[in-house]
């Protein structure tokens, strides 16, 4: 059995083969995805809103990232594992550095993902000169969402020559990937062919050379109204209510449990304990 590597991530571009990620929080999740076959897991600050109850990403620790990063350490086997870097903990070169020691070293992630263009290239040139494996995200970036809103972005030209220099530099700094987010189908197709790189969408079409999808999304966990560029392939959230349910019934009328889920006692001990 061997671990999936940046390698084998960026011959899948190289031959054609589309890359399907998916978030992953803890074992069992990780678990799950490796008996799916999923070659990449991404543990990503989105646990904020998914397994914590955040409103946003932005509460998010790196101590909650090594804490997460840890567990799906242990349920995966075979999938590159990639770990975010939360909101402002690599806002200077320095405290990217510091941030990717304690990720990588606790959590015990392949690679990183930090979100920003141009303007983080520096960082990404000094992680990846150290040695650690760096992904890109472009497009809607949620740590800037008080800036940039949770809509689409690059949507008008200069915003969309924005982004494609973006990726550029990113490329020209080392990453070994990009995650473009809500960005125009076409553009996403187009950054897609002017890098080297593989790209993961994520609401940005099919022209990506992979996607990525939230675990809660694409299993239905959540009840509501999914976001646009999600798709949830299955109901497990209303079967989860429904055995939970079923289980609570089954209890409060007596017939839970039953003797297949009891353990028996020799009659001669009993008696011997009653006669006390």
């Amino acid at each position: 059995m061997r671990r999936m590597t940046l390698a084998d991530f960026q011959k899948m571009k190289d031959e054609g083969r589309p890359i399907a990620m998916v978030t992953a929080y803890d074992y069992a999740s990780a678990l799950i995805a490796e008996q799916a076959g999923v070659p990449a897991i991404l543990v990503g600050d989105s646990l904020g809103m998914v397994m914590q109850g955040q409103d946003t990403t932005l509460p998010v620790r790196v101590e909650d990232m090594i804490y997460h990063a840890r567990m799906v350490m242990r349920g995966s086997r075979k999938a590159l594992v990639v770990v975010d870097l939360p909101f402002l903990s690599y806002a200077t070169e320095q405290d990217a550095v510091d941030a990717a020691r304690r990720v990588m070293q606790e959590g015990g992630g392949q690679a990183l993902k930090l979100e920003g263009g141009r303007e983080i290239a520096p960082i990404v040139r000094r992680l990846t000169a150290m040695g650690v494996p760096v992904m890109g995200h472009l497009g809607l970036t949620p740590q800037a969402q008080h800036q940039i809103g949770l809509r689409a972005q690059a949507k008008e030209v200069q915003a969309a020559r924005k982004l494609l220099d973006d990726a550029r530099a990113l490329e020209e700094a080392g990453a070994f990937g990009i995650v473009l987010e809500v960005i125009p189908a076409d553009l996403a197709a187009l950054v897609s062919k002017e890098v080297r790189i593989p790209t993961i969408g994520i609401g940005a079409g099919a022209g990506c050379d992979g996607q990525v999808q939230v675990w809660h999304d694409v299993l239905g966990l959540f009840e509501g109204k999914s976001p646009r560029h999600a798709h949830r392939f299955a109901e497990i959230g209303a079967q989860m209510v429904g055995a939970l349910s079923h289980y609570v019934k089954q209890v409060e009328e007596g017939s839970f449990p039953t003797k297949a889920q009891s353990v028996s006692m020799a009659p001669d001990i009993l008696a011997a304990l009653t006669a006390e």
